[in-house]
């Protein structure tokens, strides 16, 4: 099999050097290869020791969130990343946030900017969705309420707790889709209550998610 077939089938999944090592097994100077794979636009180095192949050669995007969640773990995508991909917000963001139950890291890298929050593992486990991307693979991501709830919980110095502040923040700062909030799940929302971190401002969220959902019922 030539050695562009071999690299296609890793589709948009990062690779460890290993790895890559293991399929250039037959040349006398691998590193050598590797370098000129990197150089003639085969490769996309991520970090040391880990890469993607390039969109060129794989024929499909470098999917973001998954390298962000193999990157550091255990993490899923969430905050303004995952409420930008639901159509939440309407900007476009381009640093990948998540959270981790590890310490929080940040990673500047040649394909993007990476961030990770740390969290409790009680509320970190609940609303995590499986994402499947075009080519099958696939990548963890907040679920839509998760994700409004840990921007909330997880915005330094933010305490809301009236409902008119609330609404202030969520459609004059945040600039979020009021019908996306009538769809949202309202148990995800009253289970991250439950582990008692800024449960009177997620209580002000429920009270609302419920009133909008009333009046559209």
């Amino acid at each position: 099999m030539r050695l562009e077939q071999k690299l296609r089938t890793f589709g948009s999944v990062p690779f460890t050097h290993g790895t890559l090592l293991s399929i250039l097994e037959t040349y006398r100077s691998p590193n050598d290869k590797i370098v000129r794979m990197i150089d003639d636009g085969m490769l996309q180095p991520i970090r040391k020791g880990l890469y993607t192949v390039s969109p060129e050669i794989s024929g499909v995007p470098i999917s973001l969130p998954l390298v962000a969640n193999l990157l550091y773990g255990p993490s899923y995508v969430s905050m303004d990343y995952a409420l930008s991909h639901y159509g939440i917000i309407p900007e476009r963001v381009i640093e990948v946030t998540s959270m981790t139950t590890k310490r929080g890291k940040v990673y500047d890298l040649p394909i993007g900017r990476f961030s990770y929050t740390h969290s409790q593992p009680r509320l970190y486990s609940i609303g995590i969705k499986r994402i499947e991307n075009p080519d099958q693979t696939g990548y963890l991501m907040a679920s839509p309420e998760k994700a409004l709830c840990d921007k909330l919980i997880f915005t330094r110095n933010l305490n809301i707790q009236s409902q008119r502040a609330l609404k202030a923040l969520l459609f004059d700062d945040l600039r979020i889709d009021e019908d996306a909030l009538v769809h949202f799940n309202p148990e995800v929302i009253m289970a991250c209550i439950s582990v008692n971190v800024k449960a009177d401002m997620l209580q002000a969220l429920l009270i609302l998610v419920n009133d909008m959902q009333r009046e559209v019922s």
